[in-house]
């Protein structure tokens, strides 16, 4: 069966987690009319669907009216060093980084781990960055407002902490503490006491907390962040 519109509409909501009532309200629609085109096979209007290109500005509209591409549009990184914006017009080299959209501790731990089975959802092309392993999708506020909930994060993973963690920057990191596991994305630090790790965040709202380093089971360095734009 030959995906149409609304078909790629509805699958586009389920991977941003959008509610059908929330797209029917946000375009305009009338409660229950999407659902209802949907069941009964029908096309959306042209002005409902430049809405949704409207509020939901990264959608690939090739691939909304075709089905042809990626899902999403392609996006520009935010590099931490400052200088990289200035080399824009040097930049040549692009390449396609996979993007998961990873929710569980489990799932990190096999994206992280030596066989990975996660499928990606969609792929970013990046200017000239090597060394990764891949992106995710960020969860929760606890770097905000530098990075917030539906970011795109691009990592390496980092197979021997010893000497191999820089302090002060950003990691993607598994623990497993007295069988209590956690998956953060926080700055690590060094801790006053002996053979632990500081995990800080950028939201104040978040305490900085403390693990012994042997409880990190794996890690991932945070080497350039996304974040796609609602709007035009």
């Amino acid at each position: 069966m030959i995906e149409n519109t609304l078909q790629r509409i509805k699958r586009y909501i389920d991977f941003r987690g959008i509610r059908v009532s929330v797209l029917e309200r946000e375009v305009g629609m009338s409660n229950g009319s999407f659902a209802s085109q949907l069941k009964n096979n029908k096309t959306i209007g042209v002005d409902k669907l430049e809405n949704i290109l409207k509020i939901y500005g990264d959608i690939n509209v090739e691939w909304l009216l075709t089905g042809n591409g990626n899902m999403l549009k392609e996006v520009v990184l935010e590099y931490n060093d400052p200088k990289v914006h200035q080399l824009k017009e040097e930049i040549a080299i692009i390449e396609n980084i996979p993007v998961y959209n990873v929710q569980t501790v489990d799932g990190i731990v096999d994206l992280f781990g030596d066989n990975n089975s996660q499928v990606p959802v969609d792929y970013i092309k990046v200017s000239k960055i090597d060394k990764y392993d891949g992106a995710l999708y960020i969860i929760g506020d606890s770097m905000y407002p530098l990075l917030k909930s539906g970011d795109i994060v691009v990592y390496k993973k980092i197979n021997n902490l010893q000497n191999n963690i820089i302090w002060g920057e950003m990691y993607l990191v598994y623990v497993n503490n007295d069988d209590n596991e956690f998956f953060f994305t926080r700055f690590l630090k060094k801790s006053e006491r002996e053979s632990y790790v500081q995990f800080v965040s950028q939201n104040p709202d978040h305490q900085t907390i403390e693990f012994p380093i042997s409880s990190i089971k794996a890690i991932a360095l945070v080497k350039a962040s996304v974040r796609i734009n609602s709007q035009f």
